[in-house]
């Protein structure tokens, strides 16, 4: 490896590519020893050598100077020092010349390859440890039992005031579509450009994508929830499901609003719900029902029993019903939706009243039905015999 002190004509090349490229003559390190000796034996830069250069181009990174202004300091440099450097044994003898030349030019291909090279690595490693600290940090916000003050702390970076109201929401592909990775990547720049660079986050947990976003005004191009459904079926295509949380404030309040959008998108796999986007404020009713589990265990037993009796099974009747009550009521649109005749619907209907003895043209036992409906897809029923909560 080279090691000499500069002489004052090297001194002035350093000083003046430094000026020319805007980045420190200090990155050069021994490189224009290199060339000095390239010029004067033909001799090429060594392994130990290019190591050191990339060490130099992984300063850069560490400085914050790009690798644009690290490598036209060292051809700033080679140019300049180009008229001082010694041309082997006879300077007068043309092939001289041209072997000292394609020796020297080697070097700085050499040397700025390594520097480019050096340069890269050190911003792969700091793009990956960004990225883990970015996991690191998504995990402890949704789960909610990290430090506080810590968390507040680790959330500044990303611009995020935890004392703010925020909420979640989770895009699952239900069929087709992308993976979670590739949707969240394609996914930041219409948040961003929605709710803006600050107080949003978009990751990627176990498959589904995940989005925080600041409380915000109603917007007549709707929420996050639509946000998310549009864009995401626009450039991933399939179906997508959302669960979007209520806004809440916090740490705390965060892994909540979670929770809460986690809870969508399981209802939303457990029921043939007619959208797309579930909000938690829209699932108060089902998480009420679902509390009592003994309860609505009992009247799910009591009301659809008898079906299991019917021919064809319990399914076809507990799904006109749904429907039915999806569309309130309407029995020619719940027959279109089921592709069924109006007479058909019609008389499940009536199968229905006939074995369990509540008729949906009852208001007492419509709301009945309706409700054991609600526990019985809860519950699992018919195949969950058991009636327990999966």
């Amino acid at each position: 490896m080279v090691t000499s002190a500069p002489s004052p004509a090297v001194r002035a090349v350093l000083d003046a590519a430094g000026d020319a490229s805007g980045a420190p003559p200090e990155l050069l390190g021994e490189y224009l020893a290199l060339l000095e000796q390239a010029g004067r034996s033909g001799e090429h830069a060594s392994e130990v050598d290019l190591e050191a250069i990339r060490h130099l181009g992984a300063r850069a990174a560490d400085e914050g100077i790009s690798a644009e202004a690290a490598v036209r300091l060292y051809l700033a440099a080679a140019w300049r020092l180009w008229r001082e450097l010694p041309i082997g044994t006879d300077p007068a003898d043309p092939a001289t010349v041209r072997s000292a030349g394609e020796a020297v030019l080697r070097v700085v291909d050499d040397a700025v390859a390594a520097l480019v090279a050096g340069h890269q690595a050190r911003r792969r490693e700091a793009a990956y440890e960004e990225e883990r600290q970015r996991r690191r940090f998504v995990d402890d916000l949704l789960r909610g039992d990290a430090d506080v003050a810590a968390l507040v702390e680790r959330a500044e970076p990303f611009g995020l005031d935890l004392a703010r109201p925020h909420q979640i929401a989770l895009a699952f592909p239900l069929r087709g579509g992308a993976a979670a990775e590739g949707a969240a990547t394609t996914l930041e720049r219409s948040v961003v450009d929605r709710f803006g660079d600050r107080e949003v986050l978009v990751a990627d947990k176990d498959d589904v994508v995940v989005v925080l976003v600041p409380e915000t005004e109603p917007d007549p191009r709707g929420d996050v929830g639509d946000l998310l459904h549009k864009e995401l079926t626009k450039h991933h295509g399939g179906t997508w499901g959302i669960g979007v949380g209520r806004p809440h404030s916090g740490a705390y309040g965060i892994a909540r609003s979670y929770e809460e959008a986690r809870e969508a998108l399981a209802l939303m796999r457990r029921l043939p719900l007619d959208t797309n986007v579930l909000r938690a404020r829209d699932l108060l009713v089902y998480r009420v029902v679902a509390r009592d589990h003994a309860a609505i265990a009992d009247l799910v037993h009591a009301v659809f029993t008898p079906l299991l009796a019917a021919r064809g099974g319990p399914e076809p009747l507990l799904r006109t019903l749904e429907t039915y009550f999806a569309v309130g009521g309407n029995v020619t649109e719940a027959a279109r939706r089921l592709h069924l005749s109006v007479r058909a619907v019609d008389y499940r209907l009536e199968r229905v009243a006939a074995l369990t003895g509540f008729a949906v043209s009852e208001s007492h036992d419509r709301f009945t039905l309706n409700v054991a409906v609600v526990g019985a897809r809860l519950l699992g029923w018919p195949n969950n015999q058991e009636l327990r909560l999966p």
